[in-house]
């Protein structure tokens, strides 16, 4: 029989401080609606800035590794010419493509990606074990606290690896305990921002406007890539400082204005209204009793229970999510931290582009991240089954992968097209996954949805996930020197496993349509 702790419940978060610079936005001159919104607003900004500062590492790979002698020849050239233009750009001093192009010690070398991968190692495998660690914290403080100081220390210590350059810094020691430390801080983020949009959306807004919501992960890569590419010019190190004070800034406005829960400013919602996701826990849940749209404070509160870890394991479909997420999860964090570096090292058309178009055209994969991320959520929403989603969008993924690798280098057309594509078929399943898994595990009889229960079946979900997504790109900068189809194949291999992982979640999804008289066409399949 499994066994239950009662847990109690935090201290209910007061308003932010913004609010009472503005009145108006109090009840009743605002609308719950309106508060929704800015909810979502703020939560979709605050993790877009999380993962704009974890793009800088991607976008300068590149130039930390030692270049081919053709590169350094052609960069030869540029040097020259740019230094008799010296005079006309004011900026020249602080450009310093030379030093930009020849390397950086101690990722410079042969073994340079083998480094790379195991900075890449440090940061996801700190970031795995912070994210068990911030649920605790978060039990225990205003959420609203706890997310605003994991952007600041974000922030700083993203500022603090771009230093390095400025300071001629060529430890990698030094380079692994930034990274480890960013990497916990950056583990704050996700959490935070899920319990919070939890706390306002019940499970009825699940589909597609969580899809859009989790769009925020797209963004983020896609303004980081923006950022970082745009200035590496003036040195590799404002790649990183500009995203730091972009995620300190915003920051500011998440302590000054987000609010935790509807009734910390006078409104109540229906039922028990929290999303849960598998790549973040819950903290803080409560029962609601309704009393109209705006009025006033909860009525009944309790504390709530958890799940034994060894017994989560053992809940239906927890084990098949929680490695589906882990394959699904190293595919798509090896996009993430390794293709800026994938596409400065293939020609396309013949030539190799820049490390600054580089990074910009990495950003089209998340552009097409966005669009799968609201693709799936609305395709599982008409079909209603969220396991048959993902599986298709899988089996799809792999032919697309195949394509990019072998035609993506034909002509920019073809490049971008294939790159739009893979990222719609990768990053669909993956952000279905991570919001809409915990609604099924919480129909489930033995935890009744105790929100309790799923946290800790979600923790274990997106710990056993994050290990895949630190194992990924660390097996990129080890097989990459050996040739990129051996990249690529690895990433097929995980689909394919994620899949088969998923094959008994499918087969019930089936039975269940064909028992309510529904997918008649699917009987073949379940049997």
């Amino acid at each position: 029989m499994m066994q239950f702790k009662t847990l109690t419940v935090p201290p209910r978060p007061q308003p932010p401080p913004g609010l009472s610079y503005f009145p108006t936005l109090f009840p009743p001159h605002k609308t719950l609606k309106f508060h929704k919104f800015l909810t979502l607003l703020l939560t979709f900004t605050a993790y877009a800035a999380f993962h704009a500062s974890r793009k800088p590492p991607s976008i300068v790979k590149s130039i930390l590794t030692n270049p081919s002698n053709e590169t350094l020849a052609i960069n030869s050239n540029k040097n020259a010419s740019s230094a008799s233009n010296s005079d006309q750009d004011p900026f020249q001093f602080a450009q310093n493509p030379l030093r930009n192009e020849t390397g950086w010690a101690p990722f410079d070398g042969p073994h340079g990606p083998h480094r790379l991968g195991e900075l890449d190692l440090s940061f996801l495998l700190a970031y795995a074990i912070g994210m068990y660690v911030s649920g605790h914290i978060g039990d225990t403080m205003d959420l609203r606290i706890f997310l605003s100081i994991g952007m600041l220390g974000s922030g700083i210590f993203v500022i603090f690896f771009g230093l390095g350059y400025f300071l001629d810094l060529h430890s990698f020691g030094a380079f692994v305990i930034i990274q480890v430390f960013c990497g916990l801080f950056q583990s704050v983020g996700w959490p935070c921002v899920v319990a919070v949009v939890g706390n306002w959306f019940g499970k009825a807004k699940r589909g597609l406007i969580m899809g859009v919501w989790n769009s925020h992960t797209s963004v983020g890569n896609i303004i980081g890539s923006v950022v970082a590419s745009s200035v590496l010019g003036y040195g590799w190190g404002w790649s990183f400082v500009l995203p730091g004070i972009f995620i300190i800034f915003v920051s500011i406005f998440i302590y000054m204005f987000l609010v935790v829960n509807p009734e910390n400013i006078g409104f109540v919602l229906s039922g028990k209204e929290v999303e849960m996701s598998v790549e973040g826990v819950a903290l803080v849940s409560s029962e609601k009793i309704e009393t109209g749209e705006e009025g006033g404070m909860i009525e009944d509160e309790e504390g709530s229970v958890a799940i034994g870890f060894f017994e989560a394991w053992k809940l239906p479909h927890v084990a098949s999510y929680a490695f589906c997420l882990f394959f699904s999860k190293l595919v798509a964090y090896t996009f993430l931290y390794w293709l800026p570096f994938y596409i400065r090292h293939t020609a396309v058309a013949g030539v190799h582009l820049s490390h600054k178009s580089a990074g910009i055209l990495s950003t089209i994969f998340d552009i097409g991240g966005v669009i799968g991320g609201i693709s799936a959520g609305f395709l599982s929403d008409v079909i209603e089954a969220r396991a048959v989603t993902s599986v298709i969008f899988l089996l799809l993924s792999i032919p697309a992968l195949i394509l990019y690798r072998l035609y993506g280098s034909i002509s920019m057309f073809t490049n971008t097209a294939l790159m739009f594509t893979s990222g719609l078929l990768v990053n669909g399943p993956y952000s279905l996954i991570t919001t809409a898994v915990a609604a099924d595990l919480g129909t489930q009889d033995l935890i009744n949805g105790n929100s309790r229960a799923l946290a800790t079946v979600t923790a274990i979900i997106d710990g056993t996930g994050s290990v895949g997504a630190a194992l990924g790109p660390l097996l990129a900068g080890y097989i990459s020197t050996r040739g990129w189809n051996s990249v690529f194949l690895m990433l097929i291999v995980s689909i394919s496993i994620a899949c088969f992982l998923l094959i008994s979640v499918v087969k019930n999804e089936i039975k269940g349509k064909l028992n309510e008289g529904k997918w008649l066409w699917a009987s073949v399949i379940a049997r």
